[in-house]
């Protein structure tokens, strides 16, 4: 009986019909070899009318410019990512001074959860692919932004940069005479519930209900903007894809409101300019190596179980091949460092202050544990 037939897999994902020039010109880097696509000759006049209405200024950086998406996962309606459009304008800017064009865009925030990560990634693949942008820029801020980038990313695979919105200030309570942040709204509740939430034992305090704790709390545990500054989904993930090597040195625990958050997007355009003169893609730095590096990380922080889900994601999309039984060897071996919240009682704002992400990538290298020679957007 003869073999049957061998039936070729169906591609994952469309191939879309628009191939890029090539990458060389005269010996030189073709920036602009997806937006020529549309911007070369007159092949789509309506869509170069459109271009100048939106603001390419003369014929010149029409035919030779490069367009660079930047993708914000920007709302109002949280601390989280309320900023994101702020920082997008302060990377156009950047990006322009680069003689690039540079084209805001932004998906929507975090709802419903893991459809969200699924919404944030076709968002953004399809803008890129459809406006044939060069190269992307996203900044995430909350949870499943991450991920949703990350795997947007691996999609369109053209030269691409994180920057993470960055993480929240610390909260005091007057009332409760400490640092608190949002974990402790959820905490206070049960207390409130049961009537154990009391004011500390301080001059100024007498008198002062449960209710008013609460209301202190609710007020104060969020100070501005920033992802939530404990260990939680924002910042494991946000750390982890830093160790994955695809955001600046620092990315992860730069405060939101912080001068270094500042300069890292005056930088942005810096450095997606290398990746695109250099061809460095998604692709390229989605490795093995990278996603081992970005669990080493996230267990030595004692990061949230949450970021199982979105590294199997991940990799799946860049198609990594990594089990949960890639996950759980690297738990067996790697020890729980950091004392941060909610387990323990400092902040990645308090993490930044010693050094950040970086100086603990440098002592899990120097023991290691980490492989330092892997490519990066740097």
């Amino acid at each position: 009986m003869s073999a049957p037939e061998h039936v070729p897999e169906e591609p994952r994902y469309i191939d879309f019909p628009s191939i890029p020039h090539g990458t060389l010109r005269d010996g030189k880097p073709v920036l602009n070899r997806w937006s020529a696509t549309l911007t070369k000759d007159h092949d789509f006049p309506g869509a170069q009318a459109m271009l100048y209405a939106a603001g390419v200024p003369n014929r010149e950086m029409m035919k030779t410019a490069p367009h660079v998406g930047i993708s914000t996962v920007w709302w109002e309606g949280n601390p989280c990512n309320m900023h994101l459009h702020d920082l997008g304008k302060i990377v156009k800017g950047a990006v322009l001074k680069q003689n690039m064009l540079a084209w805001q865009f932004n998906t929507i925030g975090m709802r419903f959860s893991l459809q969200t990560r699924e919404v944030i990634a076709d968002s953004i693949e399809t803008v890129t692919c459809a406006q044939h942008h060069d190269a992307n820029i996203s900044i995430p801020g909350c949870d499943k932004n991450m991920p949703g980038v990350i795997m947007a990313a691996a999609r369109h695979n053209r030269p691409f940069l994180m920057i993470y919105g960055g993480t929240i200030k610390k909260g005091h309570s007057k009332l409760l005479n400490k640092p608190i942040n949002i974990s402790t709204c959820y905490e206070a509740s049960g207390a409130f519930t049961y009537d154990k939430l009391h004011a500390a034992v301080d001059p100024g305090t007498e008198g002062r209900t449960p209710s008013d704790v609460m209301d202190d709390i609710e007020r104060h545990a969020c100070p501005g903007a920033g992802g939530c500054g404990g260990m939680y989904t924002a910042n494991t993930m946000s750390t982890a894809i830093e160790a994955m090597g695809l955001c600046l040195p620092g990315s992860s625990s730069n405060p939101a409101e912080s001068p270094a958050k500042m300069r890292e997007c005056e930088k942005a355009a810096d450095t997606i300019k290398i990746c695109m003169e250099q061809n460095i893609t998604p692709r390229k730095l989605l490795t093995k190596e990278s996603f081992e590096n970005a669990l080493v990380l996230t267990m030595a922080l004692g990061g949230s179980t949450n970021g199982v889900l979105h590294f199997l994601a991940m990799a799946r999309t860049a198609e990594v091949s990594l089990t949960i039984d890639d996950i759980q060897r690297v738990s067996d071996k790697i020890p729980f460092l950091a004392n941060l919240a909610p387990s323990g009682e400092y902040y990645m704002e308090d993490l930044y202050e010693i050094g950040g992400t970086p100086s603990v990538l440098k002592y899990l290298i120097a023991a290691g544990l980490i492989n330092g020679a892997i490519p990066t957007v740097t």
